[in-house]
């Protein structure tokens, strides 16, 4: 059985859902589809989600929102109309208004709820397009199926552990299932969403809890690519990589696959396929446990904004035993994640999340460490950028720290942290926020020679 998820951008309109129906029909192994919410028709388009937060803020605001409604409502109608279902849309327009006019409790649960409806009436519209030209398919709702989340201590949405059992046998009939992606419900009943883009985790979690032969990802481009299309044109295709590599570089800011959804298809060994749903002919890029070849001896670059540093300086830091557990459990129960910990004799800097890491949070943060650890010399920057240069084969090669650091400083970019994963597969270097893309561009060009 394969298990296949459709991005935003190819679920956009009719004629995008058309090509997903050609493709699911071209295997008869995909059994169960995960569906985002339409995305974008062009540059100058909006999204279903983005239509969606519109009428939640709206009412949160103790605004009418007839005309925010409507314009998810139309969207909908254009791809019924388009399709020729249009007995789908009193049931779409139905689920829609009941949570958008549910009486408000919880402006984060409410928001979740209406956001959701984007794949939820999606998939219930690809369902009734495939029994119209006499596919059987079932819209499948996340409750009943069984998909149940809960909040951790973060607030991330994390799986319950039963939910794979209660999935398991999705598929098995001789009906196409057709599941909404982005979210699933608490055990009380009530809507939690992953982050955005969390469509992927959704088919992620179904493959493993089917045990799928292959988890296909389908979206809007050929391959996942070494460097972003974006800052560099034409860029070196990436044909096969590990879990640990994509891992790593999606960390770093690869959008082709969200970073959350690997973890359920690694443990249980199941590879992923990047395809292409307007070329779906392309090979792609397979993410596998174990590499049958390298294209090349980095298999990608990338850099992410939003990161800030916390520097503490102590003399004889070393010497004092339980120095760094504390420091990790005042940030802990500050709710604050720690992303890198580069270190020295008498220093260490945290790197951590800007988002993670409000302002207002800063003063109690700093107040904590000097008070409880007795540390009088605490910096704080909050302008850094990581770029991360990542590849297997680094890890039995000599010289590609030394060249990385030689073309950045004779570019000009100053180097804030220069930090190596104990892998051995990615090397990370912290500069000016300004400098991201300029590094990544720089980079690109001295490891792949272009």
């Amino acid at each position: 059985m394969k298990v296949c998820k459709f991005g935003g951008s190819s679920l956009a309109d009719a004629f995008q859902i058309k090509k997903v129906c050609d493709i699911v029909f071209a295997d008869e192994d995909r059994k169960v589809v995960v569906v985002s919410a339409p995305g974008k028709r062009n540059r100058e388009d909006i999204k279903v989600t983005d239509l969606l937060i519109a009428v939640a803020k709206a009412h949160l605001a103790g605004q009418d929102y007839e005309k925010e409604i409507s314009a998810v409502i139309a969207r909908f109608e254009d791809i019924a109309n388009s399709l020729e279902v249009t007995s789908i849309l009193p049931e779409i327009e139905n689920t829609l208004r009941a949570v958008a006019d549910a009486k408000i409790t919880d402006d984060v649960k409410y928001l979740d709820s209406v956001k959701a409806m984007g794949e939820d009436c999606c998939a219930r519209l690809v369902a009734c397009y495939l029994n119209s030209i006499g596919h059987k398919a079932k819209y499948c709702n996340p409750k009943e199926c069984g998909l149940f989340l809960k909040h951790n201590e973060l607030g991330k949405a994390v799986i319950l552990g039963e939910s794979y059992d209660n999935l398991s046998n999705l598929g098995k009939g001789d009906e196409l299932c057709i599941f909404p992606g982005f979210y699933g419900y608490s055990k009380e009943g009530e809507i939690i969403t992953f982050s955005r883009g969390g469509s992927d985790i959704t088919g992620s979690i179904l493959a493993a809890a089917v045990g799928a032969s292959v988890y296909e990802n389908w979206t809007d481009v050929d391959n996942v690519y070494a460097v972003n299309p974006e800052i560099i044109k034409n860029p070196f295709p990436i044909t096969e990589i590990t879990y640990d590599e994509m891992r790593e570089l999606a960390y770093a800011g690869f959008s082709v696959l969200h970073e959350e959804a690997l973890y359920p298809v690694f443990v249980r060994g199941i590879p992923v396929h990047i395809k292409n749903t307007n070329n779906p002919s392309s090979k792609g890029t397979k993410i596998v446990s174990k590499r049958t070849h390298y294209d090349s001896l980095v298999t990608g670059v990338a850099g992410e904004k939003g990161f800030a540093t916390i520097t503490i300086s102590k003399y004889l830091m070393n010497k004092e035993v339980g120095f760094l557990m504390n420091l990790i459990r005042i940030l802990a129960e500050e709710g604050i994640s720690v992303e890198h910990m580069p270190s020295g004799i008498d220093s260490v800097t945290i790197i951590v999340r800007k988002k993670n890491f409000p302002v207002e949070k800063e003063e109690v943060v700093v107040n904590r460490i000097k008070n409880e650890l007795n540390v009088q010399n605490i910096k704080i920057a909050r302008d850094l950028a990581i770029v991360m240069i990542v590849g297997e084969a680094m890890a039995n090669s000599v010289g590609i720290m030394a060249r990385a650091a030689s073309a950045l400083g004779n570019a000009g970019i100053n180097l804030r942290i220069v930090n190596q994963g104990a892998s051995e597969i990615s090397m990370m270097f912290g500069v000016d926020e300004a400098y991201v893309s300029y590094a990544v561009r720089v980079l690109y060009k001295e490891l792949f020679k272009i």
